[in-house]
């Protein structure tokens, strides 16, 4: 049920949200990192929720899929309009509070670089539209639950 209202919103809105949510650059009216040629960076920030969590450089939150195993992501098709993937062109940049030997890539079935954290592929999702929004927190859609990431690289849960 909850997949079918997610997918219900018009595609206006989603491309929207996802263009809102895959810059961590001045927007050039790209929604993707790898097409403006930007790292990503990933950093801690402190939550009035959760506490310490992982953003990306412009403060949204990341996520991890309870359904990857290893490195591997096994969000694609809708799931991935709904929950962007973090992407990159080269190595992800640690920000404040993260610890660099974390920080990794993986690929994608379309070739396009993933950022992971501690072995875990890292997404975005398209509810959250301003630096500190945790929409995505604790919701179990497309097969698993969704979660914010800690600055050990394990689940806010």
């Amino acid at each position: 049920m909850q997949k079918r209202f997610i997918l219900s919103g018009g595609l206006a809105a989603i491309s929207l949200a996802v263009a809102a949510c895959g810059t961590t650059t001045p927007s050039t009216g790209s929604a993707s990192p790898a097409a403006q040629g930007s790292m990503t960076v990933i950093a801690v920030a402190d939550n009035p929720k959760l506490g310490k969590i992982l953003v990306d450089g412009g403060g949204k939150t990341v996520y991890l899929f309870e359904a990857d195993k290893g490195a591997a992501s096994t969000c694609y098709g809708d799931c991935a309009t709904y929950w962007p993937p973090v992407l990159t062109t080269g190595a992800p940049d640690a920000g404040t509070g993260v610890n660099a030997s974390l920080l990794g890539t993986t690929s994608r079935k379309d070739g396009a670089k993933q950022v992971t954290y501690a072995g875990h592929p890292l997404y975005y999702v398209v509810t959250d539209h301003q630096a500190g929004d945790t929409t995505g927190q604790g919701v179990n859609n497309f097969g698993a639950p969704w979660d914010a990431v800690g600055p050990n690289g394990m689940q806010i849960g």
